[in-house]
């Protein structure tokens, strides 16, 4: 490229290796922006933004809470949203006016946020219908449509402004995959480029793994052709790159993205340089492989240099209320932090103890999975570890509290406070062989797997996350604090328990996250705090620490 405006930049896929499942890229000017699912974590819609498709940053949260229901607030008995809430947003910028378009499995809506800025603030409203991984199209004429579905493919014209659809307007079946697909085309996304329509969508043709399809047609109420545009696996176990869709550069070239599934971490972020063939159907990466390295084209010279803000990161609980606010808010929080369903305000803070954040144990439950406010960020791979310094002289009896390993089979390291005093435990959630749905059992009590005396009330967790080739392991060390003011924190991590699998399972949906958790057994009252989070990303791990 001769243009001297615009430069390249390289990464390598995925290129964030990370949880951020069924993305969807804008480009506006010179800068592209993401929305990707967050399900039942809160604050929900994470809105990214890049100027290079390579590195990211995160730039809002387009909701506080999505809804207000019983399983929202995990107020019922073995009630939750585990694996539901916000689903494979459309993201598009029209006429000024950026919005998302998504569904919720658990409330059978569908929303719109919309904001002139993508920052914020975004304000939300509901369309009347329920569209299933959708996508949304603005043609040139003015008219607005919106396609979706599972195995059959609908395209549904809408009023202008999404309320519902539009009287009379197009509604017809575009595609009708297999019946013996292992899943059926989903997660759509369409376009229009150069007078064609296009919709793609993930596909799992018969006795074959996740694969990209597209569906090309000349008109929309036309027939649409269709072919497998992606298979590719990355050399990773057999696990598809799939559900996405394709964007432009300033400079005029085209780039697809994908998600790819990565095991227990969830499905990560890939990037490929892509090309229209002369028939019209796009041609991805090295003819349908993703490469390795990806050198994207069409970077503005005066954003190259852009420093990103982490998508992971340390903590000191060091936070100000604003606007006269009696304690910080959710959406003050630093971006890469999400409580595990709406957090109860009156059981959180981070002003009641300076440089700390303080949970508080509001109702007896049986095990992690109804642990309200529940902080969770995502984990990296390769490698990565969390630590936190833990307060447990406020647990009552029967209280537990600690650092985890959070999925639908979680396992964590904590204190448990008993009769005799606080009690070092590591506790998991048996695995049942072939669950890739879980096993339905959310009200169980964790198995104990190994436990330790703890002389004092502070002490300093450990968790290390390893999905290296697909080993999706977690273990657990720990080291006593003599003081609450001894900041050097001398001594040896001390390894307590085995190694631990990670499993991807589809009642929690998510990629494993790390969570700072306490819950009671007992009785009501009992307080964990949490101090000096340090998060280890894969560059800061090294062998043996």
């Amino acid at each position: 490229m001769n243009d001297t405006r615009y430069t390249t930049v390289t990464g390598t896929n995925p290129v964030i290796n990370s949880d951020f499942p069924d993305p969807d890229i804008i480009r506006v000017g010179d800068t592209y922006y993401m929305a990707t699912t967050t399900m039942f974590l809160m604050p929900g819609c994470d809105i990214l933004r890049s100027y290079d498709l390579v590195h990211w940053e995160f730039l809002a949260h387009a909701y506080a809470e999505l809804d207000d229901t019983p399983s929202e607030r995990l107020d019922e008995p073995g009630g939750n949203a585990y694996g539901k809430g916000m689903w494979a947003p459309s993201l598009r910028h029209h006429d000024g006016v950026y919005r998302v378009v998504f569904v919720a499995n658990d409330t059978r809506k569908t929303y719109v946020l919309e904001a002139e800025n993508p920052a914020g603030p975004w304000t939300k409203r509901v369309i009347e219908g329920f569209y299933h991984d959708n996508s949304v199209l603005y043609d040139d004429d003015g008219r607005v449509y919106i396609v979706h579905g599972n195995m059959q493919l609908h395209l549904t014209e809408l009023e202008p402004d999404l309320s519902r659809p539009k009287p009379g307007g197009l509604d017809r079946i575009i595609a009708e995959d297999d019946p013996n697909s292992g899943l059926g085309y989903e997660g759509c996304h369409i376009y229009k480029h150069d007078g064609r329509y296009y919709v793609w969508t993930c596909h799992y043709p018969p006795d074959h793994s996740k694969t990209e399809a597209c569906l090309v047609a000349d008109s929309l109420d036309g027939e649409f052709a269709a072919r497998e545009i992606l298979d590719d696996d990355l050399g990773f176990h057999g696990l598809g790159d799939a559900q996405g869709g394709m964007v432009d550069t300033p400079s005029g070239d085209w780039y697809a993205f994908m998600m790819h599934d990565r095991g227990a971490l969830g499905r990560a972020l890939t990037i490929m340089p892509m090309r229209f063939g002369e028939d019209g159907f796009p041609i991805l990466g090295d003819n349908g492989r993703v490469p390795h390295e990806v050198n994207v084209t069409g970077v503005t010279v005066e954003h190259a240099g852009h420093r990103y803000a982490p998508l992971n990161g340390s903590d000191d609980f060091r936070y100000t209320p604003h606007d006269g606010a009696a304690d910080v808010e959710s959406t003050d929080l630093k971006p890469f932090w999400q409580f595990n369903h709406n957090p109860e305000r009156s059981a959180w803070s981070l002003t009641k103890r300076t440089g700390s954040l303080v949970l508080r144990a509001d109702r007896v439950v049986t095990n992690i999975n109804h642990a309200r406010n529940t902080l969770t960020q995502r984990t990296v791979g390769p490698r990565c570890a969390a630590e936190v310094t833990l307060d447990v002289s406020g647990l009552y009896d029967g209280d537990i509290a600690g650092l985890a390993a959070m999925q639908g089979y979680h396992r964590f390291i904590g204190v448990e406070q008993t009769a005799d005093g606080p009690k070092l435990t590591v506790r998991f959630k048996p695995y049942r062989d072939g669950a890739l749905w879980g096993d339905g059992d959310w009200i169980s009590p964790a198995a104990e797997s190994a436990s330790a005396t703890l002389d004092g009330t502070l002490v300093q967790l450990r968790a290390e996350y390893d999905f290296t080739d697909m080993a999706d392991t977690v273990t657990f060390h720990y080291r006593p604090v003599a003081d609450a003011d001894d900041e050097c924190h001398e001594g040896q991590w001390r390894r307590l328990g085995d190694t631990y699998r990670l499993y991807y399972t589809l009642d929690y949906f998510i990629g494993c996250r790390i969570g700072l958790f306490v819950y009671s057994t007992r009785q009501t009252g009992g307080e964990a705090v949490f101090s000096d989070f340090r998060f280890l990303g894969p560059d800061e791990m090294r062998v043996g620490e």
